[in-house]
């Protein structure tokens, strides 16, 4: 079985940064399949065109734009691309960085399949840091990933007290078309609204209406990465009421707008 190298990757790289401890990647896969193989180190898969199946010992998954992996180190894995352009953003990170900041490889074993809106949304940061690119990104990026990590553990400390409704709540909100009022929420979930809005913040990091938000948004980077439509087009297909509204909450999130991120995309 093939074992890849620090900063390798299968496909063309269009961009390559180093920094201390990380190497980051933003990658046109060109192979249809890729063999089981593994990596020298832990690293994260942010699909952001086309699709792509993927499989490991345990599981498997279909992926689209905007899908969030992690594989620890010597985790195998294969990959299949269908007939259509596939573009994917890595992080490596190396056993010094993991040292560094004191988080713990072990509690992160094998593959992890990641849906959390808050987690994608640390990932698009660190995205536009990449395009970014100056003297702060090396910090900014850390401090997003220090802030990943610690999502990732913190729920596996309370997965034993939370109430039926909560892994109801998470797979029903990443559907493509539901309806996000409280009102239609609660109804499918049997509890009360008022009961809905007051935990919600307790189980998923923020308020129902940020979590949304941040679902829309993650979209909208994808779509906005694939170059294929306007900023019109993409207001509308992530749910927002007009390109103003769309505007307004991606500057709140990005501190930037979505046209200055075209630029420095391209």
């Amino acid at each position: 079985m093939n074992t890849l190298k620090k900063g390798e990757f299968y496909g063309n790289h269009y961009q390559k940064s180093a920094f201390k401890n990380l190497i980051i990647t933003d990658t046109k896969y060109t192979h249809s399949k890729v063999d089981w193989h593994t990596h020298e180190n832990p690293y994260f898969t942010y699909l952001l065109q086309g699709k792509l199946f993927e499989a490991n010992k345990k599981e498997s998954y279909y992926l689209k734009p905007g899908s969030l992996l992690f594989h620890n180190w010597q985790d195998a894995h294969y990959n299949i691309k269908p007939p259509e352009f596939t573009r994917g953003f890595h992080i490596e990170l190396n056993n010094n960085w993991f040292s560094t900041f004191d988080i713990q490889l072990t509690d992160f074993e094998g593959s992890m399949n990641l849906k959390s809106p808050i987690l994608k949304n640390l990932m698009n940061q660190i995205f536009m840091e990449t395009k970014l690119n100056d003297q702060y990104s090396n910090v900014s990026i850390e401090s997003s990933l220090i802030q990943l990590f610690n999502s990732l553990t913190t729920p596996k400390r309370n997965n034993s007290k939370k109430p039926f409704w909560v892994n109801q709540l998470k797979e029903l909100l990443i559907e493509e078309q539901v309806d996000y009022s409280l009102h239609s929420l609660s109804s499918q979930l049997e509890i009360h609204p008022v009961h809905l809005s007051r935990e919600f913040n307790r189980y998923f990091g923020t308020s129902l209406g940020n979590y949304i938000r941040l679902i829309k948004l993650n979209k909208a980077i994808c779509l906005l990465a694939s170059k294929k439509y306007s900023l019109t087009e993409v207001c509308y297909q992530c749910g927002f009421y007009d390109q103003s509204h769309f505007i307004t909450n991606f500057k709140r999130i990005y501190k930037t707008t979505p046209s200055k991120f075209l630029k420095n995309l391209l």
